[in-house]
């Protein structure tokens, strides 16, 4: 099962926290916590989520419906997004959130090659109509 990007930022922010506490790491070297605010985590966490129960109906249905579902949670991601001044997500987290989007897809039998050529595109440009990030 694709693990949501924001459970790994998670983890990341609390690991470091951890180095800093047991004094492996000094706070002057530590950024996660900005990086990753906790409104960021939680916000991001439940838009994956609801993503992810819609797209369990999405087994056999026409493109427009799983389209319709990446578009929504682009969009949300989007305001997620503008609510952290237009920089929640620098390149590694975009990429993290798109492979995501197309693991948990492929993991409820959307079959997203093909999804994708038949609209004309690959499969790396899924989200691209609609994300601002």
């Amino acid at each position: 099962m694709a693990i949501r990007p924001s459970v790994r930022w998670r983890v990341r922010v609390d690991e470091e926290a951890a180095e800093i506490s047991a004094g492996r790491r000094s706070p002057r070297d530590a950024f996660l916590a900005e990086l990753f605010p906790e409104a960021l985590l939680v916000a991001t966490d439940e838009a994956l989520r609801v993503f992810e129960a819609g797209v369990e109906t999405l087994r056999g249905q026409e493109d427009a419906k799983v389209f319709e579902a990446i578009r929504r949670v682009v969009l949300v991601l989007n305001e997620i997004n503008e609510d952290h001044d237009g920089a929640a997500y620098e390149t590694e987290e975009r990429e993290e959130l798109c492979l995501y989007i197309d693991q948990t897809l492929t993991e409820h039998g959307v079959d997203v090659p093909a999804l994708a050529a038949r609209r004309g595109i690959s499969r790396t440009e899924i989200t691209d109509d609609w994300r601002d990030w």
